[in-house]
């Protein structure tokens, strides 16, 4: 049976409780938040992109062995004003909006102007961020919507570009064990540079508890990386980081700023505007997190599109970093609806399935190593690092699996090495129809799946005070094809991957990107 992902998802404001089969464990307690587009039309006027629309909010609740859910659609202004026209009127990244035929020459004009330098969507559909106590649902765009994570009621607006000059931002932040937040943005053509910014929102400070005050007022710039090309900067999703390094991809999938700024006028889209340069190199920056400070050495690797990171870590005077990484940016493209209509779970020709690469960037000196030579000396991986010339190393990953997407990990080992990674199988589609935990060590990979399902991203909830790194439940919310079945959260163990309970919603669930777990303190 195949699903209709792209059918207008129904809210469901107040909470209901899941009807459960199996045992959810006493100690899971806490709510999980999945955000992704749930609104595709709106009147007579429709999304040509999936990751176009509008945001829809779930949350899954678990106290003493029970689980209740509620929805709702972020009430973005972009949301009030396409429901108030009743036809999308706000531009998103694949779907470009033109004003109603009817209406005058002014309006048209001021449309147009609005579309030369965007002022981009508060849409935020990809993710959740928390910055201080706060948590925002986010796109990738310079505006973040405050909302409240119990009830999912949309609240404030917060535009970074009031405390920070960066127009894009990435939607997958990390964090320390002392609760700081860590992103990039890109700053386009401020004071005639284009450049990388790495920020840090620090924990909500003792002078600030109990008080409204933005976590964003508190933001600290920890550097900035100028772009190789003042108006095409590297398009990017996530990044990576370790306790004492950031590391951030520069890769040759590009956005073309003057492009964008006429793609109104030329009847096309701001994703046309993205281009990946394939005879273009990769440049991987490695910055220290405490200086600010970019390695002197320049690490470099072949053409790539990277949208995940999985994660880093320092080990025997190297940087270790696991990335999803694709060798065209075909994925997009995937995810038109026009595409995902009646082929969803079919293999597709033209979809190529991404890797799980390992990259090793040696932090010593090269000075007195011979050109040619390989400066990796880990045992555990066959990822190189050979000099090209003094301060450059042409980097070559190691495999270790492949169509492997959306990769998550025990967030208590970010940083540190890992064994074990939770992902979804993608080897014959965008659109995966099983879940995997990988084994990074033996390479080993053992698999959930069941008929007509289809499961989204796979969360992994450590148990307190865990034994071992595997020991919690993973996460997932289950789509069924099936209309006379409903959709549920499973629940697996993180060790052997078995099944321990289903929670029944009793309502349709919608395809989502990604979201967060918030515990729930004693």
């Amino acid at each position: 049976m195949s699903v209709d992902f792209c059918k207008n998802a129904k809210e469901r404001p107040e909470p209901v409780k899941a009807e459960v089969k199996g045992t959810i464990p006493s100690w899971l307690r806490g709510t999980l938040l999945r955000n992704g587009p749930g609104i595709f039309s709106v009147g007579d006027t429709s999304y040509d992109h999936w990751f176009d629309g509008m945001a829809f909010m779930n949350s899954f609740h678990f106290k003493d062995g029970e689980m209740t859910h509620r929805s709702r659609f972020l009430r973005s202004d972009t949301y009030k004003a396409n429901m108030d026209a009743n036809r999308i009127v706000v531009s998103e990244m694949g779907t470009m909006a033109y004003p109603d035929p009817s209406k005058n020459f002014i309006f048209k004009a001021i449309t147009f102007l609005n579309h030369t330098v965007p002022d981009f969507t508060d849409n935020g559909a990809s993710n959740f961020i928390k910055y201080g106590n706060d948590y925002y649902a986010t796109s990738e765009t310079n505006y973040i919507r405050k909302i409240d994570p119990v009830t999912l009621e949309t609240q404030d607006k917060v535009d970074y570009l009031k405390y920070l000059p960066v127009n894009l931002a990435s939607s997958h932040p990390h964090y320390d064990r002392e609760g700081n937040a860590y992103n990039i943005g890109t700053s386009v053509a401020e004071k005639g540079k284009t450049k990388y910014i790495l920020f840090k929102v620090p924990a909500v400070a003792e002078k600030d508890k109990g008080r409204n005050v933005p976590a964003l007022k508190n933001v600290e710039v920890i550097c900035s990386v100028p772009c190789r090309s003042l108006l095409t900067p590297s398009y990017y999703h996530s990044f990576g980081m370790t306790d004492n390094y950031i590391i951030f991809i520069e890769q040759p999938f590009k956005l073309d700023i003057l492009k964008m700024a006429t793609a109104y006028m030329r009847g096309v889209n701001w994703a046309s505007c993205l281009k990946l340069c394939p005879e273009e190199n990769t440049l991987i920056h490695l910055i220290d997190r405490r200086t600010g400070k970019e390695a002197e050495t320049k690490y470099y690797t072949e053409a790539m599109v990277v949208y995940h990171h999985v994660n880093a870590f320092e080990e025997d005077g190297h940087v270790v970093f696991d990335v999803i990484a694709y060798n065209d940016n075909s994925l997009y493209d995937m995810f038109y609806l026009s595409k995902l209509r009646g082929k969803a779970g079919h293999p597709d020709n033209s979809y190529s399935k991404p890797s799980y690469r390992r990259f090793a960037l040696p932090v010593q000196s090269d000075k007195g190593v011979a050109v040619g030579e390989n400066l990796v000396k880990l045992k555990f991986t066959t990822a190189s690092a050979v000099k090209e010339k003094e301060g450059k190393l042409t980097c070559q990953a190691e495999v270790l699996c492949e169509g492997f997407e959306l990769p998550r990990i025990n967030y208590t080992v970010n940083g540190k090495r890992h064994q074990f990674v939770y992902g979804n199988c993608v080897e014959e589609s965008a659109l995966a129809k099983k879940i995997a935990k990988f084994d990074t060590e033996t390479k080993e990979m053992i698999y959930w799946s069941d008929d007509n399902c289809w499961p989204s991203e796979a969360v992994f909830i450590p148990r307190p005070n865990g034994e071992s790194e595997d020991d919690g439940v993973v996460l997932t919310s289950i789509i069924h094809s099936d209309p006379s079945q409903s959709s549920f959260i499973l629940i697996l163990d993180g060790k052997t991957f078995k099944e321990v309970a289903r929670a029944y919603v009793n309502v349709e669930l919608n395809k989502d990107m990604h979201g967060l777990f918030i515990p729930q303190e004693n």
